[in-house]
Parts: C-alpha cells; structure tokens; sequence
C-alpha cells in the first residue's frame, strides 16, 4: 500500500555538488603551463598552493620525472596487458623495493578505489562480518557494499568509537569466523587518526577481530622507510591486518600498495582479486617514477623530507593557536580543517582567501555532515614559512567578514562542530524586526493563526490546541512532543513569518526503505528505542501541507527567514535534538536557495495528494467528470463492492467501536514501513471521539453489522478542507471488500455532502488516489543533521535483508 518514492542520494549529492560549482569553489580548472607546486593558478589567477595531497612534494622531484620520461621512451606510454599474463620490465624491481620498505609480501595495484575492489572480496569470506568506521573512505565503504550479494553482514560504527566497536564484536562472536574492522589510517578531511594501539589491545582480547586500513593520507610523512601513520604506530605488521598505502599523492607517482603479512592470504589475493586480475597495468612511466620514489624512501632523505615537512605543520599549528579560528582537530599530520558551519559560509571563505591568493579545498556533503562545512587546508614542503603566516593572517582577517555576509557567527560554527567556543560573542541585532516563540497555541492570537496558516490542514488553532492535548502528559517518551509556535514581525508588528515546530522522538528508519525498516524493527522487539532521535520539524508527525507563512517579497524577508533558522538551532541545541526537518515543500520551492546554503539537504517525500470538489454539486457528477480511464476503474474496482457493506458517517464512537477503531488504525501503522513511525497515544482516539472538529466515515460487511472493516479519521479545518488523516482496516478482509479504495471514494462523497472545496488527502498511496481524480504533488524535506552517521548507516543496511 504505501510505497515511497524514496530520495536519491546521488541526486541529493548532484544538488549540492551545483550549487558549490555554481559558487566557484569546486569543478575548477588549473591554467598555465607549468606546475611548480607552490603556486597553481585558478581563474586567471596565480595562488599560493594549499589543497594539495603531494604533502613531501615528491612529484616534483627532478629524479621521479627523469625515470618517468626514460621509462616512456624506453617501454612507450602503457604496457597493454593484464599483469595476470605478464608484468612489465620494470615492475620487479619496484616489487621489490616495496618490500624492503614494508618488510613484509606486497601487491601493486592500479590505485586503491580497484585495489579495494580486488583486495576486500578475497579477503573476506562468506560467514564473516564487516563493521566499518562511518568515516572511512568511500572507496572502502563501496568495495565492502559488494559482499552484501554474497548475504556478508555490514555493520557500521560511531567515528573511533571502540565501546560500538566491541558491541559489534560481542554481536557476531558466537556465529561469525572473522570480524572485520575496516578505517583509515589518517582521515581525509579532519587530518584526525585511528587510534590504532587501542585497536590491537582490543584484538588481543578478541582474536577474531582482523583489521582493514585505508592509509593513503599517512603514507610517506611519517613512518620507518615512510610505510605511513599505521605502520609507525604498528612496529611490525600482524596477521590479522591488511594495510593499504598509496603511491600516488605523498608518493609521487601513481599506484596503490597492498601489505600483508599473512602468506596464505597473500597469496589468495596474489593469485586472483578481480580488478587486480583483469585491470590494465600501471604504465610504465608511473612505475618508474614509484621505483624512484621507492629508492627515496629507502634511504636517509625520506626522514630529512619528513622532518622539513613536520618544521611547516608545528609553524602552522603554533600559528592557528594564535588565533580564535575553529580548528576541528590539532594533530600534527598535514590536514587541517577550519570550520564554517553553513555551506554559503564556506563558499565566501573559500572565494575570500582565494581573492587574497591562497587556493584552498572546501569540505563538504558528503565528505562531511552539510552543516560541518568547512575549508580543508594541506601543508606541504612546497609551502614556506611566509606564506603560511600570511594564508593564517588573511583567515583571521576574512573568517569573521565571510560570518558576518552570510548572518552566521563563530559560535554557531563552534556548536556546530561540538567545539567549545573561543569568545563570548555580543547577542546579533535583527534590526527592524522581532522575535516571538510560544510554547502553546492558547498563547497566541486565535484569529491572526487562522489568518496566516488556518484553513490548509489539521494545524488551525482548534486543531493545534487538540494536538497538544493529545501529546502531552503521557507515559511513554514517543507520545510526548514539545510545540513552540515562531511569529517574525517587522516595525510594524506584521508578521514576516509564522510557523510552529514539533519537538518529539522519530525512528531514524522513517524513510527508508520497507526492507530496512523491517529489520531494524526486529532490533526494536528487545530495544524500543533503537536507532531513534529527538528531531525538531516544522509542523509535526500528525500534520501534512504547508506549514509556514513567508512573506518572501518583505524587504526584511530573507532577514526573517535566517532568524528562523537561527531560533531551530537555538531549539536543536537546547533539547538535545539530532536533526532538524523542514517539510513539506514543492519541488520549486521559495525556501529552496535558503535552505540549501544554511547546510540543509532536500529529500524527496511521499507525493502529496488534494482533491478539488468546486463544482461537483454531487458524487454522480464528480465521477462523470472523471477521465474514461479513472471511470472504467471505479466501475471495475469499486462500484461492484459497494454493495457488499455498509458505510456510515458518526461523530462520536461507541466504546466497543472506538476500541475496534483503535485496533485498525494500529494495523495499518505496523503494516506501513514505508512511513514508518513510533505509534500515537491511546488517547488520541478518545479526544478524537470527543471533539467536535472530527468525524468517522467507517465501513461495515453487510453479513457483520457490528464488525468494522475500514474506517477513516477525517478532520474540517473551518469548512475550507476535509482532511482524512489516518485510515484504519482489516487487512485480512481488504481484498474481499476493496477497504482502501471504498475509503478514498466514500470520503470524496463526504467532502461534496458538506460542500467543503477542497480535500487534502495527505501523503503515500498516491496511485490510488490519482485514479480517483486526485491531484499529485511532490513534495520534499530539508534535513539537516548533527552528523552523517545515520544516513551512512541506513544506505550500508540496503539490500541486506
């Protein structure tokens, strides 16, 4: 029944990928005719270089470059064959002088994006498991989701959190052979670590737990021969670890290096791994280079080289403490990561600095959460002393004016980023316009509500004050949500903006796939609360339609609008929320622009559905007026049904109704994993049943008078919409009496009994709607989380069921 047109998540990416394009900070092109490695010139424009991931400057070695070019002429520009067959003649001595570096069997690959591909489906056996750090780096994630056709388990954990970790562990312990714990070494984006000594203790204790490292961001700055961060931190590489180096980026030249100390896996991977069998092999010039490269790392000068580039990262982070900018993480690996929070905030930084000379990276979604925006800044030898001091005075300089043009300051950076902030800064004036949030409908004005948001969906005044009776004072915690009712003004006392916001606790599943749901509910028979948080929503779990008043064409439009979004997180802060929701917008929404540069992604909802009844003056009209196709439906699936039961519309329930009534909306929720949310109150059918504003059209089997078979919870919002909020049914006799699309039918009758224009039929089952002349709109979210764990963790669980 309720299937979701579920959000595509390289759409999302594309979305926010055009629009940091669209800004000019990322897809950009570097112009000139020679790289130095200093400098790089963008736009026109030469700029000192600080996005570089060559952090020893290696690919500008005059050696890597002579061997690239002798081995060109010498070999030509590829060696077209698969190394399965024959490797080319250069390749056995750059074999052998990895393994002097690592000390243990290695495997070249073309890089690791294929390495991975090649490397994880051989390592990992049928009845093992995967957990993964949910910062480990796409490739690894991607490689991993392939076991998932061979029914491998893939858990994922909380970045560096070993209590999750060792939960996972004690998980498959019992019924798995290895346990497979797959990160990086050094972490792209925040320049943070694994804390890899903690790892092994925590196998000592568990010797079935086997580790998987990513290290391509500590090769070669760091370590013995310059094997990277892990194997600095490991001595001597064990069994149950498979090690990852690149040779490319500090490298200098092009490949990816597998070590392994295991042989019987050694060879196994060896022998066949998929891409490393069938790949192309690297070219001859890039083989060159990596065997000089090589011969570096082999002798003194690597820890000289290390030792240059560790001078340059102390300067700079000496430099940053000098400074209050938001540094996420101080380490002292190369990558250091400034916070902005918002994406437009990064945007300005980004094109500030690069106005001032300095070319830097932009973190963003899905590198990191969309309000963790920031600038990745890379140090490396090509950098001088100079230079850097004068990229950290043009940050001071520039970071507070890019805070200041996009209405942002530090200390929602800092909160942003789970950071203490620096300074106390001055509360920010919103000239011209004013603030009021209440806690309870009754505090605000009845008919000015009405005015602005009355008259759409079971959020009128009278309909807010019946949700707050129903959601409070109940006992458990899901029944319980907090309101808060937000009105801008201008100088006037007119509002900009109105709108009112739930506070309460969602299942993080609410909108993923059914398959997902399901098993994650089986989590939720020992555990209610699995995989559950606190979210602040505009509107509500229980309300569906526009939820917001905004008075874009204002002069202080766009003032109010940052407000409001400031007041959210001012709410998120303050309960401990873990996601703000914005719903329920069309796809061409006013709010998009906004939205979007305050570091919230659109995801696309289930379609929304009305009915226009202006002008059918009855039923027998309505129908005729539909088209041949939707005619030719409701005499084949509905009218022969009609007969076989009794429909009948009350305003109050019986006792033994009510708890029929119930028991069939339960049904229906549990049934609707494609929506799926914690179950209302109890009590919600008793108000119901006593309020005026409800009513219930309900359907009886003709040979069980006193037994329902579907019944719709329908709601008047001031004689402008019918609103049918909740069905209930038998699905047992759903089939036999054709429940739903009797319901859809007889409720469109109701609307033209009482002359009311319009009915909003909510979300989901729009197929069946649409064939009874609704009107379909779709309709999305804004969604900004505190970090992309969930929705990493919810994309790892699909296709596992």
């Amino acid at each position: 029944m309720a299937k979701i047109k579920h959000h595509n998540f390289l759409n999302t990416v594309h979305e926010v990928f055009s629009d940091a394009k669209e800004a000019g900070v990322l897809h950009l092109y570097a112009g000139g005719s020679s790289f130095s490695g200093r400098k790089i010139r963008v736009g026109g424009k030469e700029m000192y270089h600080f996005g570089t991931t060559g952090y020893l400057g290696l690919e500008q070695d005059f050696r890597l470059k002579e061997a690239a070019k002798e081995a060109i002429d010498k070999y030509g520009t590829q060696f077209p064959l698969s190394k399965s067959y024959i490797s080319n003649p250069l390749y056995e001595e750059l074999e052998s002088h990895l393994m002097n570096m690592y000390g243990y069997p290695i495997v070249i690959t073309k890089n690791s994006t294929l390495g991975h591909l090649g490397v994880i489906p051989s390592a990992v056996e049928d009845n093992d498991v995967i957990v993964l750090d949910h910062q480990v780096h796409w490739s690894v994630q991607n490689a991993a989701k392939m076991l998932k056709t061979r029914s491998v388990p893939i858990e994922m954990i909380r970045h560096n959190s070993l209590e999750m970790l060792e939960d996972k562990i004690n998980k498959y312990r019992d019924s798995k052979r290895n346990i497979w714990y797959m990160a990086d070494g050094i972490y792209s984006m925040y320049g943070d670590y694994a804390p890899i000594k903690a790892l092994m203790e925590l196998s000592k204790k568990y010797p079935q737990l086997h580790f998987y490292f990513d290290d391509v961001h500590g090769m070669s700055w760091v370590g013995k021969n310059g094997t990277g961060y892990v194997m600095d931190q490991l001595g001597d590489l064990p069994e149950n670890v498979l090690l990852f180096g690149t040779l490319s980026k500090t490298f200098g030249a092009s490949g990816a290096v597998l070590a392994c100390s295991n042989s019987v896996m050694y060879d196994k991977i060896k022998t066949f791994g998929g891409p490393l069998t069938f790949s192309a092999q690297l070219e001859p010039a890039s083989v060159a280079a990596a065997t000089a490269s090589a011969q570096i790392h082999l002798s003194r000068e690597i820890y000289e080289l290390q030792n240059e580039l560790r001078n340059r990262v102390d300067y700079f982070n000496a430099s940053l403490e000098q400074t209050e900018l938001p540094l996420i993480d101080q380490n002292a690996s190369p990558v250091f990561y400034i916070g902005t929070g918002m994406p437009k905030t990064g945007y300005n930084f980004v094109n500030r600095l690069m106005g001032e000379g300095f070319y830097v990276n932009l973190g963003i979604f899905p590198a990191v959460p969309v309000k963790n925006t920031g600038v990745r800044i890379t140090i490396s030898r090509h950098n001088e002393k100079e230079e850097i001091k004068a990229l950290v005075d043009a940050m001071v300089y520039h970071f507070p004016k890019a805070l200041e043009e996009t209405r942002t300051n530090a200390q929602r950076v800092f909160h942003a980023f789970k950071l203490q902030p620096k300074m106390e800064e001055e509360p920010k004036s919103w000239d011209g316009l004013s603030l009021e949030t209440k806690k309870s409908i009754n505090e605000v004005d009845r008919e000015e509500w009405n005015r602005y948001l009355g008259g759409k969906g079971v959020y009128d005044w009278e309909g807010l004050k019946f949700l707050e009776s129903v959601f409070r004072k109940n006992s458990k915690k899901e029944h319980n949500w907090a309101f808060r009712y937000v009105t801008i003004r201008d100088g006037d006392g007119q509002p900009v903006l109105m709108t009112f916001l739930s506070v309460s606790l969602w299942k993080d599943d609410m909108l993923a796939l059914s398959d997902v749901s399901r098993s994650i509910e089986e989590e939720r028979k020992s555990d209610p609360y699995h995989l559950s948080s606190i979210v602040v929503s505009m509107g509500s779990l229980f309300t569906e339609g526009d939820h917001a008043y905004w008075d874009k064409s204002h002069p202080m439009g766009e003032r109010a609008m940052n407000l409001f979004l400031e007041v959210m997180e001012q709410q998120e802060r303050e309960l401990g929320a873990k996601m703000t929701v914005l719903r329920d917008f069309p796809k061409a929404s006013k709010w998009n622009n906004q939205l979007q540069g305050h570091g919230f992604l659109r995801v696309q909802m289930p379609d929304s559905c009305t009915v226009d009844l202006k002008g059918a003056p009855s039923i027998e009209v309505y129908i005729n007026g539909l088209s041949s196709r939707n005619r030719r439906h409701f005499r084949k699936d509905i009218q022969p049904y009609m007969g076989l039961v009794h429909c009948t519309v009350v305003s109050k329930l019986t006792v033994a109704q009510l708890e029929q009534a119930s028991k069939l909306f339960g049904a229906v929720q549990s049934n609707n994993l494609g929506l799926n949310t914690y179950s209302f109150p109890n009590v919600l059918f008793d108000r119901m049943n006593r309020s005026p504003l409800w009513e219930f059209i309900m359907l009886y089997p003709k040979d069980e008078p006193d037994t329902i078979a579907g019944i719709m919870f329908c709601y008047t919002n001031m004689e402008k919409v019918y609103v049918p909020a909740f069905v209930g049914m038998d699905y047992g006799a759903l089939e036999q009496y054709a429940i739903y699309r009797q319901l859809l039918y007889r409720t469109i009758e109701r609307g033209i009994t009482l002359d009311i224009p319009k009915i909003d039929f909510g979300m989901t089952a729009s197929f069946e709607k649409r064939k009874l002349g609704a009107v379909i709109q779709e309709k999305y979210a804004y969604i900004q989380t505190t970090d992309n764990f969930i929705l990493e963790l919810l994309g790892v669980m699909e296709g596992q069921q």
